[in-house]
């Protein structure tokens, strides 16, 4: 079978997939009209406030309508946020104090928390620099969430329990709605007052709910992921229970300032506009998740999740087994982006991460995830992490080119 025939064949064998996902997006931007409808967006709400960005109509709006959408009580879109980074750093700041624990329940987070955490680094503000305590729970063999351990992890100094509902660069099952569910429910057993926190990154219109309506508090994520449709340029969201949300947004301003300030510099258009394309690209970044996942796995590669799984996020990871891999597969992906195609992705050390990473990203938004991209760090078993994509028939294209140079041109 030859390189054609194969991806031929997996579109074939996912339409019945690509199919769901039509009608999940279907019924994703039903949601968002909805709340565009109630809250009665209009042109005027485009226009923006400079200075200290008081009054500002359209992110009050924003802020509504987004909080509507994510089927919480309130929420923050803030173009101040650099990253889903800071935005999750927003939250553990506003709602961590000193002599408190932060619990990580799904083993060790993503690599850029270390240095917020104080895992890495040091003199720098991290959490650990104004004592607060960090624990985190192994994963169980298989690497799911240690059930078990979890029923007696949670102390009565455990303020806030973070959920990160993506795999990261583990190779780990994202955590589904139900789990997420399950979490929440054996926290709150153990102690109603522990602050349920779902890093949100990746999983937004994946299903047809978000955390919140499973009982989590407080969400975070990047308006260069899911949400901002791959229009939005920069920034981060909050959403949840209302006074977590002010708390949060007071670590990004001032205590006193919290959600009243910040100019939206113009940007209320593409931020409403990016939230309306938001469930559509989400479709088609599923589309292509499962396409790769199709395609690598007929060529022998460890995927997760598999090629027919239900999706729980965007991302879609490729165990290559070597570092010469990984660098020519993000090459491949780099010659089939819009951007930059000409260059040549080198690993490199990148701010917040531990290992060198290489990454194939030539997309409009600068380190957008919600346009088709793909990473790894630089470390066994070298994974290659892919992402996002505004159609999935660009995914089919980049697995031409994947499958050119990694000589798959040969019976499977």
């Amino acid at each position: 079978m030859n390189n054609a025939e194969l991806i031929r064949e997996a579109q074939n064998a996912l339409s019945p997939i690509f199919s769901e996902i039509d009608a999940k997006v279907k019924e994703n931007l039903a949601k968002v009209l909805g709340a565009f409808r109630n809250h009665r967006l209009g042109v005027q709400h485009f226009a923006s406030v400079s200075g200290y960005g008081h009054n500002d109509l359209g992110r009050e709006v924003l802020d509504r309508v987004f909080a509507e959408a994510m089927g919480a009580e309130a929420a923050a879109v803030r173009v101040q946020m650099v990253s889903g980074t800071h935005a999750i750093a927003c939250a553990l700041y506003g709602v961590l104090r000193p002599g408190d624990e932060l619990l990580a329940v799904a083993g060790a987070p993503y690599d850029t928390l270390e240095e917020v955490i104080g895992k890495r680094g040091a003199g720098q503000g991290s959490l650990a620099d104004f004592n607060i305590d960090y624990r985190e729970l192994p994963l169980a063999p298989g690497g799911s969430i240690d059930w078990d351990a979890l029923k007696t992890a949670v102390r009565p100094q455990t303020r806030l329990v973070l959920i990160q509902r993506s795999c990261g660069y583990s190779w780990r099952p994202s955590l589904s709605l139900e789990e997420i569910e399950r979490v929440v429910q054996s926290v709150k057993a153990q102690n109603p007052r522990t602050v349920c926190f779902v890093d949100n990154c990746y999983g937004e219109f994946v299903d047809l709910r978000e955390p919140t309506a499973v009982g989590a508090d407080l969400l975070a994520g990047s308006l260069i992921k899911n949400p901002g449709g791959t229009i939005v340029a920069a920034g981060g969201y909050l959403a949840g229970n209302a006074d977590l949300v002010e708390a949060a947004t007071c670590r990004l301003t001032a205590p006193g300032i919290g959600s009243e300030g910040g100019a939206t510099f113009d940007q209320n258009r593409l931020l409403f506009q990016g939230l309306f394309l938001a469930p559509q690209m989400v479709g088609e970044a599923l589309k292509g998740s499962h396409l790769f996942a199709y395609v690598f796995d007929r060529l022998g590669y460890p995927v997760n999740p598999s090629p027919l799984a239900p999706r729980r996020d965007v991302i879609q990871a490729v165990r290559l087994g070597s570092p010469e891999k990984l660098i020519a597969v993000c090459k491949a992906i780099q010659s089939c982006s819009p951007v930059g195609s000409y260059l040549d992705p080198v690993p490199a050390q990148t701010p917040g991460y531990e290992s060198a990473v290489v990454m194939a990203g030539g997309t409009f938004i600068d380190g957008s995830t919600s346009e088709l991209s793909a990473d790894g760090p630089l470390r066994e078993p070298y994974i290659l992490f892919c992402q996002g994509g505004t159609h999935w028939t660009q995914a089919a294209l980049a697995l031409e080119g994947i499958l050119e140079v990694l000589g798959a041109e040969k019976s499977v």
